[in-house]
C-alpha cells in the first residue's frame, strides 16, 4: 500500500505579494511547496526508508505551474506525482479535499496520507480534516513527533499553550505535519535534473465530477493588508515610572496585554 503526500503550490512567504484585481494576486512571484508540506514529504520518505513500503506518491490540486512543486518533491525522493489540473484561481478546501480523495482512490489504497497542517496562503486548516472524513480515517494534525509500530501510529501534537499530547491511531490514517517534526532534505542537483524528465500523471479536475453544491465557499475580494504604526518615546522619568507607563500603554492604548 503506498503512502500519499498531499501538497500545495503556494507563493513564497518571503515574496512581496501584490493584489492586482478583485480576486487576483500578481502570480509572477516565486511559488514553492507549502512549507508545512515539506515536513510531510520528509516524514513520508523517512518512513518508507525505515519500513520498506512500496512507494511515496505526491498529489496536488492546481494549474500547470504546480508541476514545479511536484518535481521538487520528486527530486527530494518521492516515487510518483499526480496533478489534479485546473485553471481555477480559487478552489475552496471542500472541493480540494474531494479532488484529493477521488484522485487517491483512483490510484490506490493509502497506507498513510501525510499533509501539512495548513497552507501558508489561505491558512484554512480544514483540508486534512475533510480528507480524513471522506476516507473515514482517524487523523491527528499539528504533529511534531511520529512513530509507527506494526499497525499502530503514535504521534505527538501540539495543543494550545505549547502543550504536547500523545495519541495512537490504527493504520490507515491521516497525519498533518508541523514545524519541528523533522528537517526536510534538500534535493541534490542530479536529482533535480532527473526530476525534470520524470512523468507526472495529470488528472483533470472536471473529469472527477465533484459535486459540492450548496456547501462551497466563494472568494469575494482580496484586499492588501496595511499596518498603521506610530512611535512614542518615554523620557524624563524614572525607570520605574517608564515601566508603569509602558504597561499602561500596552494595556489600555495598544490593547496588547
Amino acid at each position: 500500500m503506498p503512502i500519499y503526500v498531499c501538497i500545495k503550490h503556494v507563493p513564497d512567504t518571503a515574496a512581496q505579494i501584490s493584489v492586482i484585481g478583485p480576486r487576483e494576486i500578481d502570480e509572477s512571484v516565486e511559488f514553492v511547496i507549502n512549507p508545512y508540506d515539506e515536513y510531510a514529504i520528509e516524514e513520508a520518505l523517512t518512513f518508507r526508508e525505515k519500513s520498506g513500503v512500496s512507494e511515496v506518491v505526491v498529489v496536488t490540486v492546481g494549474n500547470d505551474e504546480a508541476q514545479k512543486s511536484l518535481r521538487r518533491a520528486l527530486a527530494m525522493g518521492c516515487d510518483r506525482a499526480i496533478l489534479v489540473n485546473t485553471e481555477e484561481r480559487f478552489i475552496d478546501c471542500l472541493r480540494v479535499a474531494h479532488a484529493l480523495h477521488k484522485a487517491i482512490l483512483q490510484d490506490g489504497a493509502p497506507l498513510i496520507i501525510f499533509s501539512g497542517k495548513q497552507s501558508t496562503d489561505q491558512e484554512g486548516m480544514q483540508t486534512p480534516f475533510r480528507l480524513a472524513a471522506l476516507f473515514d480515517l482517524p487523523i491527528s494534525t499539528n504533529v511534531i513527533a511520529f512513530r509507527c509500530d506494526a499497525q499502530i501510529v503514535t504521534v505527538e501534537h501540539e495543543t494550545e499553550g505549547g502543550a504536547r499530547e500523545a495519541i495512537s491511531m490504527p493504520l490507515p490514517c491521516v497525519v498533518g505535519t508541523s514545524k519541528g517534526l523533522n528537517n526536510p532534505r534538500y534535493p541534490k542537483l542530479p536529482d533535480i535534473m532527473k526530476a525534470k524528465r520524470r512523468e507526472i500523471q495529470v488528472v483533470q479536475l472536471a473529469d472527477l465530477e465533484i459535486n459540492t453544491a450548496g456547501a462551497a465557499m466563494e472568494l469575494v475580494s482580496l484586499v492588501s493588508s496595511t499596518k498603521k504604526r506610530k512611535s512614542s518615546r518615554l523620557k524624563d522619568m524614572s525607570p520605574a515610572d517608564m515601566a508603569n507607563q509602558l504597561v499602561r500603554q500596552l494595556l489600555h492604548e495598544d490593547k496588547i496585554l
